[in-house]
């Protein structure tokens, strides 16, 4: 019996057996012992390398979205495999960020490398790029802050990617790309189109890099699909045969059922990397929202303009007396705080969908009103966001481009 050491710890033992009584020479025995020796080390790295392994895989799992939100006019499905040539866990992501004003932002990436770093970095960008976009960037806004976030970590690896905001309204769509493949897009007659957009150099690669955007439009029943180049590149494939296969592969599927399509793409995949894969179908909204905006001057009547604004709105749009006077207190409201507590400009949008009426006042200050705890008899003033919310359905807020938005929800008399 072998013991097999490992950092001064038993990694386990070998048995050796001879069907006749053996008796060991010195040699022997020292060659047994450095064999054995080699073993402990051996099954020492491999279990470290399995645990590993498994805390790498549970990291990229527990990064990566659990499930895709609901859409507004849109279906979306993802779909992960991970490489089986090496064990390694590598950087591919993917995402889907519902935004203001039923815009969506679609992204796909791929960090450099397949380690723990690669995993830990994933994560990282995922979600710079969804605290990004919730600030209402556009699209090369947000792909240049990604970039300079990732040169300042000072790390030696790079990612690419391709981010797409589709305004699901309006069946519009702006894309960047950052090194990475292609979008492939899938119209309602079957045809198929890879996008070229321009783009620019990985993110953490240039300094002054810029990321142009590249326009979109979308009718009903377009597939859009976003993959990483474990997919469409390997090393028997280069990466313009890679996305010719995906373009008839895509053309060739049925768009109805998107679930079985992705499957279906994946099915001849080389997994000697990891594999991504992101498939929207639009369907378009079939009710849109009505909108309406007033910017709001700087001027001594300006909560006055604003009401008059609001009232001949919801009188075009024939909504009850009673959520028109909701309405107007709330505009009231929101637009004197804007005033008192802001500088710059300040806007003020209305939408309805359905029975919801929303109103929204755009500043430019990041700081989110102040609820107080409570409001003396003698106050002159704090009671405002208490107001708001004591008649409204909802409130919140929500940072837009270096600002924020305060909105409120009213829902309105059906009958």
């Amino acid at each position: 019996v072998l013991p097999l050491p490992a950092g001064g710890r038993m990694a386990g033992a070998c048995l050796i057996g001879w069907d006749r009584p053996h008796e060991f020479a010195p040699d022997e025995r020292a060659l047994l012992t450095a064999c054995a020796a080699l073993a402990g080390q051996a099954l020492r790295r491999a279990h470290a390398f399995d645990a590993e392994h498994e805390l790498v895989g549970m990291l990229q799992r527990t990064l990566l979205p659990h499930r895709l939100p609901r859409l507004p006019g849109a279906k979306a499905v993802a779909r992960y495999l991970p490489a089986t040539e090496g064990l390694e866990v590598g950087g591919d992501w993917y995402d889907v960020i519902p935004l203001a004003d039923n815009h969506v932002a679609f992204v796909i990436g791929d960090v450099q490398g397949h380690n723990a770093g690669a995993a830990t970095l994933m994560g990282q960008m995922r979600t710079a790029l969804r605290a990004y976009a919730a600030e209402g960037h556009p699209p090369d806004v947000v792909a240049a802050h990604a970039n300079r976030l990732l040169l300042d970590m000072e790390t030696d690896l790079f990612a690419t990617c391709v981010y797409v905001d589709i305004d699901m309204e309006q069946g519009t769509a702006l894309c960047v790309r950052a090194g990475h493949p292609q979008p492939v897009l899938r119209h309602p007659d079957g045809s198929t189109e890879t996008v070229q957009v321009e783009g620019g150099p990985p993110l953490g690669v240039l300094t002054r890099a810029e990321y142009p955007m590249t326009p979109l439009k979308l009718k009903p029943g377009t597939v859009l699909a976003l993959t990483t180049d474990g997919l469409v590149e390997s090393s028997g494939t280069d990466l313009d045969t890679g996305m010719d296969r995906l373009s008839r592969d895509l053309a060739a599927a049925d768009p109805a059922h998107l679930g079985r399509t992705a499957d279906a793409l994946l099915a001849g995949a080389h997994r000697g990397d990891d594999v991504a894969l992101l498939l929207v179908r639009y369907d378009g909204m079939a009710v849109r929202p009505r909108r309406e905006s007033w910017s709001v001057w700087r001027v001594p009547e300006a909560v006055r303009h604003a009401r008059r604004f609001v009232r001949r709105t919801l009188r075009a749009w024939e909504l009850p007396r009673d959520t028109a006077d909701t309405a107007l207190l709330v505009v009231s409201e929101l637009v004197t705080n804007a005033l008192v507590h802001t500088e710059g400009q300040v806007r003020l949008d209305l939408s309805l969908v359905g029975h919801r009426l929303r109103i929204a006042v755009t500043d430019s200050s990041p700081r989110g009103p102040l609820k107080p705890t409570s409001v003396g008899w003698e106050a002159t003033g704090g009671r405002g966001i208490l107001l708001v919310e004591a008649v409204s359905h909802a409130w919140g807020t929500v940072p837009v481009s270096g600002g924020k938005q305060v909105w409120a929800e009213l829902v309105t008399d059906e009958t």
